[in-house]
């Protein structure tokens, strides 16, 4: 972008306002790179080579192989609305950033904020000592005022006229006020606790409660080694589980934002760093796996090591084939259970891999018809964004989801049957009235979802709904009493 036509009497020297970590809560190194690896994870190792040729030629070649929508990013409301402020005046406002010059151009366009960019290049990496020096080659030694928030920016504050100073990183701000005048530090991004356990998906954890399940259908709940291994084997899945929605989502920045919930996220909407994130990542995955060593059974440590490698292609691939993502998902939802078995030193039965499989099957279309539903309510009939299905096959979800769901209802029907099941059960037959209660839940869980009312992961939707614990606690009474 170049200057304006015309010169513009201004009163106040140029505002020179920095791109990440001020305009924008993110990096758009970062954004680039976690883009880069999500759509093309085959030709990671490219970036080594980028990388060896100097810091500038690695963010040009992320930016020119990536597709960033600027127009989704996560901007700063109140440093836009400052910028808004000084340009009515007149002033002339200056983008100047060490980001590459392709995306900073695709910023201020869509922005419509600035009078001239300044930025990166294949040839020199705008920041630091660069930026001072190409600034001051502009405007001189104190000529400009430049907003900035990291310790890359402090040489040009140095040489700035006045320094105003954003979301600072720490020990920032105490170094700006001994060398030049600041402005009072403008704080508009600041994480929470909450935030920290929205991004672990806390609440997901419940799911996790399915490592129990092993042991309730072995009749060992009362020993107390065992359940003792049951939470140490729940606290490290979750750790392990938390890591791979970290994970997941700054792989999904760009769908998220593009998602009317999802973009509230902490990462897709900037209240954490994508650097944070990264190491957030190894930190709960080494403290899940070196507990489980610890503590558990070795092939506890397998299964969760074949959780985590499953994800990790469903969340670069498989989630984006048809067919391919619910099968994965009920996988996932089945290995919390193995996780279980192996945990407990317990012998995998035939009937509960059987039941485990189609009931989250069933709940798995659940989830992407909620997803399919909301996007055929905003008249959307593309492709669904990251999905591999279009709008128009919600009734094709819906038919093979319920009937996923009645065949784990025969699967159950079929285990009371079963010659091993009557050796644990003295009046094995009362078990058929946890048949039309699981007919039940599933016919209500689907009506609910076809209603638009499933607004939330099923699993978690089946431990917090009253009438899904009810219906629970019933299902669970039949087996006592035929126990």
């Amino acid at each position: 972008m170049a200057r304006i036509q015309g010169r513009v009497q201004e009163t106040f020297p140029p505002l020179v306002v920095d791109l990440d970590g001020t305009l924008l809560r993110s990096d758009l190194l970062m954004e680039t790179a976690m883009a880069f690896v999500r759509s093309k994870p085959l030709k990671v190792f490219s970036v080594f080579g980028w990388l060896f040729n100097g810091k500038a030629a690695l963010k040009e070649g992320l930016a020119l192989e990536t597709e960033i929508d600027v127009s989704v990013l996560p901007y700063d409301p109140q440093i836009i609305e400052m910028i808004h402020a000084e340009k009515a005046t007149g002033r002339l406002i200056v983008l100047a950033t060490a980001s590459h010059v392709s995306l900073a151009e695709r910023i201020a366009e869509h922005l419509q904020l600035f009078d001239l960019v300044l930025a990166s290049n294949a040839q020199r990496n705008l920041s630091g000592n660069n930026k001072r020096d190409l600034l001051v080659a502009h405007y001189g030694e104190g000529g400009f005022d430049y907003i900035g928030n990291s310790k890359d920016d402090l040489p040009i504050w140095k040489v700035s006229r006045q320094a105003y100073v954003v979301n600072p990183d720490s020990g920032v701000e105490s170094r700006v006020v001994a060398m030049t005048q600041v402005e009072p530090t403008i704080r508009t991004n600041t994480a929470s606790l909450r935030d920290w356990r929205k991004a672990m998906r806390m609440h997901q954890w419940l799911k996790n409660a399915l490592i129990f399940v092993p042991l309730l259908a072995s009749h060992r709940l009362a020993q107390f080694e065992l359940m003792r291994d049951g939470i140490f084997a729940f606290l490290c899945f979750g750790l392990c589980a938390s890591s791979v929605y970290v994970l997941n989502d700054l792989l999904d920045l760009g769908d998220d934002r593009h998602h009317k919930s999802k973009c509230n996220r902490p990462f897709a909407s900037g209240r954490l760093s994508i650097k944070a994130g990264l190491i957030l990542v190894p930190t709960l995955l080494i403290t899940a796996f070196g507990s489980a060593l610890l503590l558990l059974p070795w092939q506890f440590s397998a299964v969760m090591a074949a959780y985590y490698g499953l994800t990790l292609a469903y969340s670069l691939k498989l989630k984006r084939l048809m067919a391919w993502d619910v099968i994965v998902l009920a996988m996932l939802y089945t290995a919390r259970i193995i996780a279980g078995v192996a945990a407990f030193n317990l012998t995998l039965t035939f009937w509960i891999l059987a039941f485990s499989m189609f009931i989250f099957l069933s709940l798995a279309m659940v989830k992407r018809y909620a997803e399919l539903r909301d996007a055929r309510a905003r008249e959307v009939n593309t492709l669904a964004r990251g999905r591999g299905y279009y709008p128009g096959d919600l009734d094709m979800i819906a038919s093979l989801g319920a009937s996923s769901g009645y065949l784990a209802v025969m699967v159950l029907a079929l285990y009371i049957q079963d010659a091993n099941t009557t050796s644990l059960y003295v009046t094995p037959h009362v078990i058929w009235l946890a048949c039309p209660l699981l007919l039940f839940w599933v016919t209500r869980v689907w009506m609910l979802t076809h209603r638009g009312q499933m607004n939330e992961d099923p699993v978690v939707f089946a431990i917090r709904d009253r009438t899904s614990q009810l219906i629970g606690a019933v299902f669970l009474l039949m087996f006592w009493i035929a126990a």
